[in-house]
């Protein structure tokens, strides 16, 4: 097990580490208490000790779904494992590094220049392409490999501690297989030092790290992009304001998020979920490398340019293999018919596509729209702050979501998809410990009522049956939960939600959660944190612990203040019988809840049709020392 960073290290190391107590990064030793610094020429003293700090670029490096590939053939998955340790040290001297540590499947390399940690990262990944290119996919060894650049704390035998481990080993967790993660810190180092191209994956409140950090995606040219499904695919990218008023950037995003809403109800489609799309907000991107990224074969851009009465969109359809155009047009109507103008851009790009392939559905379902364009603005700007709650789980961003919402109906009471989302503030509200609906019935009941108004104005909106699915649950209603996630694909087979997994997940049939969620880990590329976490409950129903520990660990990196991720984490290690580790993330969960309880908290939200599997549960978290 790896110490000093998030994806090898234990929960309970982190903790220390953020309380400024070194861990080691190679042994089981009990840490040192820094109990006083004297600041001196060389460095600080503690307790009789020297402790020198720099700056330095780190390196980390993990293996993808080691696990799973001791499970199939250990023997072979070590031998290549060692091949490719001889890599790592080739590469880490070439370019001037110096490994620290390589425990289990993990390395970690501390270099001078964040530019030298950036090129030895990259032709590791070069060379492990071009050995697994002969190899079959399901027993590849990838690395996933993250870098920061920051302050270290280096002790006499040469172990490095700190932030800038810890930062480095879960921008490491964000990469995926094959490819390499930056920090912002590394990025800046780098930046127009190395011909690379990058995606700005947005910022990440980062496990036990005080500030949010943005993080960069490396396209590397020699691995592989995602596969293009067996049927025409595509990504709306958000369109861009022209009128010169950043006021007018709803405006944009909303024409882009329906005609993404549009596209994705024909089943003959790949629809990228907006969430994905909605990354290269504001970049100058190729279209190409979105292809890349996203996986798909073509990609719409388009413009919106919007003055007193009237509105111009302009749209071009552009194959991102090539980046031929293949078709464009201008829209120029009164801004009351820009409705109309949405419907006439999706119909005709969904049947261009739809003639490379000869066939389309001939119908489909509109969204009823808001009455006017100020309650869509309202909606949009709840979503925004919907999306950050949902990473930080801070109240004023609750609140900031529920205040335009209550705008957005207040223009249009009759306005389905501010409903359901409303109903997503209370049901959240109800899960989590933000306030004072926490647990509360009455909150619960809204939830439902809200999801429940939202069909009954659009029956036909695919994220109004996701709630109600979502919420019923908790009222022990599966088969009404089951028939409405049913309802949701019917409506629309390109709908990404974890909350249908979940629904699966509940009744007992944790395979299909996994479908679901792999499903939504692929339609959005850049998906929430919720799709992660899925997936590791569903395993740890399974029993398949050491796949639970990978995608909770993903999870809690991600939103480290979501205390259930935690308590899955906590019983995943439990079963494992890594009990320093599940202690730590209990600790975790009553720092975020002092008042949780297996009884009182976990069985009232967790809701399962089978007794054994809250029985499975409630096992992991008493092994792991949390309080009945």
């Amino acid at each position: 097990m790896m110490r000093g960073g998030a994806r090898g290290k234990s929960p309970s190391c982190f903790k220390m580490c953020a309380k400024g107590i070194p861990t080691s990064l190679d042994t089981h030793r009990p840490p040192t208490i820094i109990a006083s610094y004297g600041v001196t020429e060389r460095g600080y003293e503690m307790a009789g000790e020297r402790v020198q700090r720099r700056l330095a670029a780190i390196l980390i490096a993990d293996v993808a779904g080691y696990s799973r590939l001791m499970g199939s053939d250990d023997e072979g998955t070590l031998a290549g494992l060692k091949a490719r340790r001889k890599l790592i040290d080739l590469k880490s001297k070439e370019h001037r590094g110096r490994i620290v540590n390589t425990p289990g499947d993990s390395a970690l390399v501390e270099f001078a220049s964040a530019v030298d940690a950036a090129r030895c990262a990259m032709e590791i990944q070069k060379e492990m392409a071009e050995r697994n290119a002969v190899i079959p996919e399901d027993r590849r060894i990838e690395f996933r490999i993250g870098i920061n650049v920051g302050d270290v704390i280096v002790d006499d035998r040469g172990d490095i501690y700190g932030d800038g481990v810890n930062i480095a080993a879960r921008v490491e967790s964000l990469a995926k297989p094959g490819t390499l993660c930056l920090s912002d810190e590394a990025y800046r180092q780098i930046r127009g030092k190395l011909p690379i191209d990058v995606s700005d994956l947005g910022e990440y409140q980062l496990k036990n790290i005080a500030q949010p950090v943005r993080v960069y995606s490396v396209w590397l040219n020699d691995a592989p992009p995602l596969a293009l499904p067996d049927k025409p695919s595509i990504a709306v990218l958000p369109f861009e304001n022209l009128s010169g008023d950043p006021k007018q950037e709803y405006f944009g995003d909303g024409v882009s998020e329906d005609i993404i809403t549009e596209l994705s109800r024909f089943s003959d489609l790949f629809v990228i979920a907006r969430n994905s799309s909605f990354k290269y907000k504001g970049k100058a991107v190729d279209v190409r490398q979105v292809g890349r990224e996203l996986g798909v074969r073509y990609a719409l851009e388009g413009s919106i340019r919007r003055g007193g009465d009237r509105v111009r969109i302009s749209a071009q359809l552009v194959d991102s293999g090539t980046g031929a155009h293949r078709w464009a047009e201008r829209y120029d109507r009164e801004l009351k018919d820009v409705f109309a103008i949405q419907d006439e851009v999706a119909r005709t790009i969904a049947a261009i596509l739809a003639a490379h392939v000869n066939k389309a559905e001939a119908e489909r379902t509109l969204l009823k729209p808001p009455a006017t364009w100020q309650a869509y603005d309202h909606y949009m700007r709840a979503a925004a702050a919907w999306a950050l709650f949902q990473s930080s789980w801070k109240l004023d961003h609750l609140q900031e979501t529920r205040r335009h919402l209550a705008e957005s109906l207040n223009i249009d009471p009759k306005y389905a998809r501010a409903y359901s989302l409303l109903a997503s503030t209370h049901r959240v509200a109800w899960l989590n410990p933000v306030n004072e609906e926490y647990l509360t019935p009455a909150t619960l009941d809204r939830a439902i009522r809200l999801a429940r108004t939202a069909i009954e104005f659009d029956p036909h909106l695919p994220e109004a049956y996701a709630e109600l699915a979502y919420n019923i649950i908790r009222k022990r209603d599966f088969e009404a939960a089951v028939a409405a996630a049913e309802r949701v694909r019917a409506l629309n087979p390109n709908f990404a939600d974890y909350r249908l997994a979940l629904v699966h997940f509940a009744v007992g049939d944790p395979a299909k959660a996994i479908e679901f969620a792999k499903a939504h880990m692929r339609l959005d590329p850049f998906h929430p944190h919720f799709a992660p976490l899925m997936m590791g409950q569903a395993h740890y129903l399974l029993k398949e612990y050491r796949e639970a520990r990978h995608w909770l660990r993903e999870a809690t990196g991600r939103a480290p203040d979501h205390q259930y991720g935690h308590a899955y984490l906590a019983a995943t290690y439990a079963q494992l019988g890594r009990l320093e580790d599940a202690r730590a993330e209990a600790a975790e969960i009553l720092r975020i809840n002092p008042k949780y309880t297996i009884s009182g908290t976990q069985k009232r939200v967790s809701i399962f049709q089978r007794s054994e599997d809250i029985l499975h549960l409630v096992d992991g978290l008493r092994k792991a020392g949390l309080p009945e």
